[in-house]
């Protein structure tokens, strides 16, 4: 099996093992309802799945690790996990905040944060997420990976997940540079948390979603489909470009009115 075919598997588990574990993290215990995790409009998250190859890789140098104290070697392994992961972090929030002026998280009310993308904290709970990985996942991906050198037919599903994948990522890649409009214009940085929310209800008014797509493949013949597709893209998404920078202004309109709000009431008491 070829080691471009291996990386895709794993960015592939990693995208969707990831979605999911966010999905049900938000349902039971930070937000308690179902959010879609991601920005994508797909079940799949990128930063997972470039973590699940970098953990693979990291594990996978164990054996150039010798100390000759397994301990010792085990921290070790865990500590380049910790730092591996830390670092994909923080290129993923500085590259998001910097050129999309969007924070996806924010860890500026945490002790020892850096530009609020990483904190102390979190890179613990990394390293604790590498020693899980090691222990309890690395083993079956393992055997994931020697079930797929002998089942390379699967391989037809994970080029299917890619060109779903791409689609999905060039049509957000294009919600997002116009967020990255609206932002520069205002000379602002939206909070990705705050304005998801509003972003998605406008979505789903205007049936930019997968459920729409299969609407129309199941209306229209797949040649004309396409065609149709191909041309009225520029128009609909001009639509949606107006509308979201609407939807944008006003969000970050009630946004700032309740922190003043806010602020207004702490100085009353």
């Amino acid at each position: 099996m070829s080691f471009i075919l291996l990386l895709a598997f794993l960015f592939f588990v990693g995208s969707l093992t990831g979605w999911c574990l966010e999905l049900f993290y938000r349902r039971f215990v930070s937000q308690k309802k179902w959010v879609n995790p991601g920005f994508l409009s797909g079940p799949y998250l990128p930063i997972y799945g470039f973590g699940l190859v970098l953990l693979y890789l990291i594990a996978s140098v164990e054996k150039y690790i010798d100390f000759g104290h397994p301990v010792l070697e085990k921290l070790l392994l865990f500590f380049l996990m910790m730092v591996g992961m830390t670092i994909v972090e923080y290129i993923a929030g500085f590259f998001c905040l910097k050129y999309f002026k969007l924070r996806l998280w924010d860890y500026t009310d945490r002790w020892g944060n850096i530009q609020g993308i990483i904190c102390p904290l979190y890179s613990f709970l990394w390293s604790i997420l590498g020693a899980v990985y090691y222990f309890i996942i690395h083993p079956h991906i393992l055997r994931s990976l020697e079930w797929l050198s002998n089942n390379l037919a699967f391989s037809f599903f994970i080029g299917f997940f890619y060109g779903v994948f791409l689609m999905d990522l060039s049509h957000s890649t294009r919600i997002v540079l116009a967020i990255k409009k609206f932002a520069s214009q205002q000379q602002i940085v939206l909070h990705y948390e705050e304005i998801k929310e509003r972003i998605g209800q406008y979505k789903e008014s205007r049936l930019i979603k997968a459920g729409f797509i299969f609407r129309m493949w199941m209306d229209n013949p797949f040649s004309r489909f396409v065609k149709d597709t191909y041309e009225t893209t520029k128009d609909r998404f001009t639509d949606f470009t107006d509308g979201l920078k609407e939807t944008l202004q006003t969000s970050y309109a009630e946004i700032e009115k309740k922190r003043k709000d806010g602020g207004n009431d702490d100085e009353s008491k």
